[in-house]
């Protein structure tokens, strides 16, 4: 067991709601728009320090000012995240702090209905989700994005500023010069580390031969910190026109290739659905390596998805995890 309990009051739809867990498998049962989801993304909150689906104003249930939650792990260590409408605080040992500190930090393996449509979605969505799986891979990753993505805002809105000139945007092409470098050679090595498992995992669950791999999509790749300044000063004219900038790793993509051809239109609804799980059980594997912590498992809703024999692989592959399952029925 890695969490004893949580409480929650005016999250979402919750005015006051308690869970307790059980040793390894809990299952919270209720309809479609219940707040099963939510309560997950409160273990969410608690445990990684911000919501994977929205903003903590967004999370404050109507008409009322203020949201909180109350997660115990096993050695009684409790972690108290309280949210007034403005600001978001953490109290642990009687300390408080804007964010939840990194030694607090616990992996989390997510599993998400719409992660089963992961390889059809936007760049957009590919990208939001790989920088999730990689920031439970090491912390340094979401530090160095977050510091990326603040430079690359506020470049944005310079460039929509008509009186800016070239030379007040060197110090922002620097900054995203230096950070998107390391994230792209982040980025190409976790792929690679997947990519190492993908095949023989997905193998486990298909019983078959086919070959699965991800191709990271990337301009940035072998390219030195200076040739990726560069790049972004010959584009200023274009980039002042379009009013936001065109190069770097926020264009990044990941393609799943299946048999050697891009499986979004080759592999059939089944296939995908065990490239998903197989992508799950290595990010497991891989968390547990990385942090020598087995990470906990939060699965939303994703047993209607599956066919029973997926069920199965599912349960089999995180059966020495501590789980925490919604569903709108009894799950055999």
């Amino acid at each position: 067991m890695i969490i004893k309990s949580i409480k929650l009051t005016n999250f979402r739809n919750h005015s006051n709601y308690s869970l307790v867990c059980d040793d390894n498998t809990s299952l919270i049962l209720g309809e479609n728009g219940s707040g099963k989801t939510s309560v997950l993304e409160a273990i969410y909150v608690s445990t990684r320090g911000k919501s994977f689906r929205a903003t903590d104003s967004e999370i404050v249930k109507t008409g009322t000012s203020f949201y909180r939650i109350e997660l115990e792990y096993e050695n009684g260590e409790k972690i108290i995240t309280f949210y007034d409408g403005k600001n978001k605080t953490f109290s642990i040992l009687d300390k408080k702090t804007k964010r939840l500190p990194k030694n607090y930090k616990y992996p989390v393996v997510l599993f998400l209905p719409s992660d089963l449509n992961l390889i059809s979605h936007s760049p957009g969505r590919r990208r939001d989700y790989f920088d999730r799986v990689f920031s439970e891979f090491e912390e340094k990753y979401s530090q160095d994005l977050l510091k990326y993505e603040k430079t690359l805002k506020q470049r944005n809105e310079l460039l929509k500023d008509e009186h800016s000139l070239p030379e007040t945007f060197f110090s922002w092409n620097l900054m995203l010069a230096k950070y998107g470098i390391l994230i792209c050679e982040k980025r190409k090595k976790f792929v690679q580390d997947i990519n190492s498992f993908l095949t023989n995992t997905y193998h486990s669950i298909a019983e078959n031969n086919d070959q699965v791999e991800i191709i990271y999509q990337t301009d940035t790749d072998n390219i030195s910190e200076s040739s990726y300044l560069k790049k972004l000063e010959d584009n200023f004219t274009r980039d002042k026109y379009l009013g936001h900038t065109s190069f770097g790793i926020h264009r990044d993509d990941y393609i799943f290739y299946f048999n050697h051809k891009p499986a979004d239109g080759s592999a059939s609804r089944g296939e995908v659905r065990s490239i998903i799980l197989a992508l799950k059980f290595i990010e497991a594997n891989l968390i547990y390596q990385k942090q020598q912590k087995k990470p906990l498992v939060l699965l939303d809703d994703v047993f209607s998805e599956l066919d029973p024999t997926r069920r199965h692989y599912l349960v089999k592959n995180f059966k020495d995890h501590q789980v925490i399952i919604t569903s709108v029925e009894a799950i055999s």
